[in-house]
């Protein structure tokens, strides 16, 4: 068993299944944090009874919440692993200097060589977007206190301009990161003859696309409704109020 976990097969296994299940995750959370642009389209952005308020109540139930230190572990194995795992190859193909000689394969993509950059950018952002939400809503939980109104935070980190373009690069940032890690998961575990890694590379483009382009109609809904007179007003208003009142 050991050998198996400090073997080449055993480290792209395990990267490839704790890809695999942060890309589920990923789904997950884009789907209910999509409800909000659901909330806007039927006017009920800001709602009590709003269908991402009742998607923020799902993911505060036990079973779920069991499941964040599991998501923490997962994350932290694929970045362990994702950094070893680079290092490892460069080590095997000369270092880094085997860039200047032009020896890289003209299969690789700018996405595969720089998959170790693209993940330390998520993880930037990420930590800067766990301080916005989680530490506001699943934090406040697990401390015993109240957790913030889901609509409020979207208004408040949205409303910048700024941010929302830093949101904007960070889905991008993973678009590209996805894109390689999707086939390059099934590669890892033996789907890697050529008629299914050609699809899985399609696929892989689709699932990324809707996924970042999920969470970026979030991110600009959010901005809309933080600036525009929409046919929410009567719920956004008193949240905005609320903004206006922290400052």
């Amino acid at each position: 068993m050991a050998n198996f976990f400090t073997s080449s097969i055993g480290r792209k296994f395990i990267q490839s299944i704790s890809g695999a299940f942060l890309i589920v995750f990923l789904i997950l959370h884009m789907t209910i944090n999509f409800f909000s642009v659901i909330d806007s389209i039927k006017g009920t952005f800001g709602a009590p009874d709003g269908l991402f308020q009742k998607g923020c109540d799902f993911m505060s139930l036990p079973i779920v919440t069991i499941m964040v230190p599991v998501l923490a572990l997962g994350f932290l194995i694929h970045i362990i692993y994702g950094i070893y795992l680079t290092v490892v190859n460069l080590k095997a193909r000369g270092g880094i200097k085997r860039y200047e000689s032009g020896s890289k394969g003209k299969a690789d993509s700018w996405s595969a060589r720089n998959m170790v950059v693209l993940g330390l950018v998520i993880l930037g952002v990420l930590i800067f977007h766990l301080t916005h939400f989680w530490a506001k809503m699943q934090l406040q939980e697990f401390i015993g206190e109240e957790a913030w109104n889901p609509y409020l935070l979207i208004l408040k980190t949205f409303q910048s301009p700024v941010i929302l373009c830093v949101y904007l690069l960070w889905f991008v940032a993973i678009w590209l990161h996805l894109n390689h890690g999707f086939w390059s998961m099934f590669q890892s575990i033996g789907w890697n003859n050529q008629v299914w890694l050609k699809r899985l590379k399609v696929i892989g483009i689709v699932v990324s696309s809707l996924i970042c382009l999920g969470f970026a109609c979030v991110a600009i809904n959010g901005y809309i409704e933080a600036h525009c007179t929409t046919a929410s007003a009567q719920y956004i208003q008193p949240l905005l109020e609320q903004i206006a009142a922290m400052k």
